[in-house]
């Protein structure tokens, strides 16, 4: 039987980085794998490969911007073992049905110029509007890039020139309430005291929404900074597509010594005495992990599937089953290779609109259906809404020479309402069903950009059960649980289990439903790493350690 210090349970992105974290450590880390390629949603694929050769494809995360965030690429060196971002610019174009449209250039400046030429007064609101999120962004960023229970090491993580950036959005008492007021509010509320126009503010309205709530959802509001991030630290992607970054993580891995076994589905983690100390996979292998074992799995998964019910307390299952929320809308997502890039012709067309996001968003009221009708089970048909990219448009290593590629995200009920039994899953989905919805979408996408129709060379089409299926991800929820303000910082997954650790003695938990949440950032692997190895150092270190963070903020806040 072999045994190592830990075993991380996935090979995503965040359980790659918690890894090298422990590897550089000085710790033997094996990782465990389901699928046959490391990766989980950061893969770049062919797809296609009968009907679309040479062309690449991202089945799940696309435009990175959390990871600009966090150090993880420096701390890594991620560079020296092969990747480079592209940075895009212009970061989102959405056209709009009276033939205004929304570019957002990475520079603000830019952006508001671009605005200027269809209303001046929301032109000027737009620089006022992103400058707050700016603010909100500087004053939560050192938040992310701590585990969310530890006040030492999130206070440590704040300079001279961040407090300064604290203390100059708060001000004065009125002015901190209105600051509280703001993040209690829904991203529709605050759209509407800015703006006047829905060019723009259907756009910002489909941005806010992928935390995947609808833009009238309360405390939601901090939606708004996935556009401002757009314009620092800015969107990029790997040369090479998402897969790149997999790539660079595992060849950092192994060159720390670290092993990664793919097509490994862990049926059980083995627990001693309320300790893990080890998993059994379903081929009844078992490997032994003598200080910890880390799941990048979701909260439900780990709790409800993976463990013995003896082995857990019973107001804890109950707890991870009922309490958590995790809600019905999912993706349908759609990829085409294609002859010829998008062209939207009734918007001026220029080729830089691709480069960035391409959102289809008519309305704010259309982004809001978008959200709800799948929560209810419905499939929003009648006038689709959607995210897209066009990734070779910065990346033409994607496709063979002159073709391109194209990315649809497309807001879905992963239970449909009644259809309960039926189907994929007994979700209600079918091939027939995920095909006729792909029509419609390219449909509505057509209405843009006319030539998209007799571009396509193939598709590839996954509906919300098969990503399931494929990544292990419950419902197919990309963020394992909802990224609602009751379901973040210490409340993700569950007050009890929000800070990486577990009532199970050495059992810890990452990935997307951790804090900091979903999306590419590295943040979840990292902060888990963090406190794994507060967890094998001494009381005295520890508190040692946490003296001298204490120390240095305060030389710091009064200047000596």
């Amino acid at each position: 039987m072999q045994e190592y210090d830990a075993i991380i349970i996935g090979a995503g992105h965040n359980g790659l980085v918690c890894a090298a974290y422990l590897l550089k450590a000085g710790y033997k880390v094996l990782l465990l794998e389901k699928r046959n390629i490391p990766g989980g949603a950061a893969t770049t694929e062919e797809l296609m490969p009968e009907d679309a050769p040479g062309f690449k494809f991202n089945p799940c995360a696309i435009n990175h911007i959390f990871i600009h965030l966090s150090p993880v690429v420096q701390e890594l060196e991620l560079e020296r073992h092969g990747l480079e971002y592209l940075f895009c610019d212009p970061v989102v174009f959405c056209p709009h049905p009276d033939g205004s449209y929304f570019l957002g250039h990475q520079s603000v400046e830019k952006t508001c110029a671009e605005l200027e030429q269809f209303n001046p007064r929301d032109a000027k609101k737009y620089a006022e509007y992103i400058g707050f999120w700016q603010q909100i962004i500087k004053l939560i960023t050192p938040v992310f890039n701590a585990p969310p229970k530890s006040i030492i090491d999130i206070i440590s993580n704040y300079n001279i020139a961040q407090l300064k950036d604290v203390f100059s959005l708060m001000g004065s008492a009125d002015k901190t309430l209105d600051v509280i007021r703001t993040i209690f509010t829904s991203a529709a509320d605050q759209l509407e005291e800015y703006f006047d126009s829905e060019f723009i503010k259907a756009p910002l309205a489909r941005l806010a929404g992928e935390l995947s709530s609808p833009p009238s959802q309360k405390t939601m509001s901090i939606g708004a900074m996935m556009m401002a991030l757009r314009h620092d630290p800015g969107m990029a992607r790997p040369k090479g597509g998402t897969g790149a970054l997999t790539e660079a993580l595992v060849r950092c891995v192994q060159s720390l010594g670290g092993e990664i076994l793919t097509d490994k589905t862990i049926k059980e983690i083995l627990v001693d005495q309320g300790r893990a100390v080890g998993v059994r996979l379903t081929n009844g292998q078992e490997f032994r992990a003598k200080r910890g074992v880390i799941s990048s799995l979701d909260a439900k998964r780990v709790f409800l599937h993976l463990l013995n019910e003896q082995d857990v307390d019973a107001g804890l299952r109950d707890r991870v089953d009922r309490r958590i929320v995790n809600h019905n809308e999912a993706i349908l997502k759609i990829d085409c290779a294609l002859s010829e890039p998008p062209r939207f012709i009734h918007h001026n067309h220029r080729d830089d609109y691709l480069r960035g996001s391409v959102l289809i968003a008519d309305s704010v009221n259309h982004v809001e259906l978008a959200h709800t009708d799948p929560n209810i089970g419905r499939i929003p048909l009648d006038d689709p809404s959607m995210y897209s990219v066009v990734p070779t448009s910065t990346d033409p290593s994607l496709a063979p020479e002159g073709k391109h590629t194209l990315w649809i995200e497309y807001f879905a009920p992963y239970q449909i309402a009644g259809k309960e039994g039926t189907g994929m899953s007994g979700t209600g989905w079918t091939e027939e069903l995920k095909n006729q919805v792909a029509d419609r979408v390219l449909e509505k996408y057509a209405e843009y950009a006319p030539n998209l129709q007799h571009s396509i060379i193939a598709r590839h089409i996954e509906s919300p059960p098969e990503l399931e299926e494929r990544t292990g991800m419950l419902h197919g929820n990309y963020y394992h649980l909802d990224m609602t303000f009751e379901q973040m910082m210490c409340f993700r997954p569950l007050p009890e289990i929000a800070n990486y650790t577990t009532p199970i003695e050495r059992l810890y938990l990452t990935g997307a439903g951790t804090h900091p949440g979903g999306s590419i950032s590295g943040m979840p692997g990292r902060n888990c790493a963090r406190i794994f190895l507060q967890e094998q150092r001494s009381l005295t270190q520890a508190l040692s350690d946490a003296g001298d963070s204490i120390k240095s903020v305060a030389k710091s806040v009064l200047g000596e």
